[in-house]
């Protein structure tokens, strides 16, 4: 839908340009590489003169980590310093992607293409989980570690709570439990990209419409639903390497 004076919803991410030989870059993509850059800059800015006594930065960082520590540690228990790391990631990426639609110009700057023989306006940026790609692929990530951790602590012992061929009314809940590792992916990227996706076209339309101070409740509703979502990511993903790692009989 597209056209002079209107606005241009799609759900998928809008081609921006093509580099090498036809790598289509898309605007997701695009706000996802400065999300990406700024987190790592960021990260050395931090870490780069650590002391005793901390900085502004430096302290903002502590309570950050500290929080997150606490927050996954009601969950993973002793094996919280084994996973903290990727989980910490997760959460700080996911809330950066969320919540960049609430940024001037997100949605709003772009260019003006000719399709069809109308004028449509494509965004420059779009919020990275806006993109299924983006979270198929921090599903993807979340679910094959679980299955790595899986095995690697637990062994070929972690594999009989899919495959018990003692008791057949075991063995066909064993193959539920399989099946549901695989479903973990749809709910993991679908949940996300839904949530993000309905937001992002809830600010866009808002704007259009009333562009002064109608958005302001809603950019504090999506504030909190690009949080809770980060949240439910982080910790689903704790809670099922936690099962996934803690043996059957326990």
């Amino acid at each position: 839908m597209g056209a002079e004076n209107s606005i241009n919803i799609s759900l998928v991410a809008e081609k921006l340009f093509s580099v090498g030989g036809g790598y289509n870059v898309t605007n997701a993509m695009m706000t996802t590489w400065i999300i990406m850059f700024l987190l790592v800059a960021l990260s050395f800015l931090i870490t780069r003169k650590l002391t005793l006594v901390p900085g502004y930065l430096q302290s903002i960082g502590e309570i950050i980590v500290e929080g997150l520590w606490n927050l996954f540690e009601s969950v993973m228990h002793d094996k919280t310093k084994i996973f903290f790391p990727l989980l910490s990631t997760y959460f700080i990426y996911i809330i950066s992607l969320n919540w960049v639609e609430l940024l001037p110009g997100v949605g709003t700057i772009g260019l003006e293409k000719l399709e069809e023989g109308h004028k449509v306006f494509i965004p420059m940026f779009r919020p990275g989980t806006a993109d299924l790609n983006t979270t198929l692929a921090l599903a993807l990530i979340a679910v094959v570690l679980i299955q790595y951790y899986g095995l690697k602590m637990l062994g070929a012992s972690y594999l009989k709570k899919f495959f018990n061929f003692k008791n057949p009314i075991m063995f066909f809940v064993g193959l539920l439990d399989l099946l549901s590792e695989f479903t973990k992916i749809i709910s993991f990227s679908f949940r996300l990209f839904g949530n993000i996706f309905a937001g992002d076209v809830l600010l866009t339309v808002i704007a259009f419409l009333m562009p002064l101070f109608a958005p302001l409740p809603f950019l504090g509703l999506e504030l909190f639903v690009g949080f809770i979502q980060a949240v439910v990511f982080s910790m689903l993903t704790s809670v099922f390497l936690s099962v996934a790692t803690t043996k059957t009989e326990h």
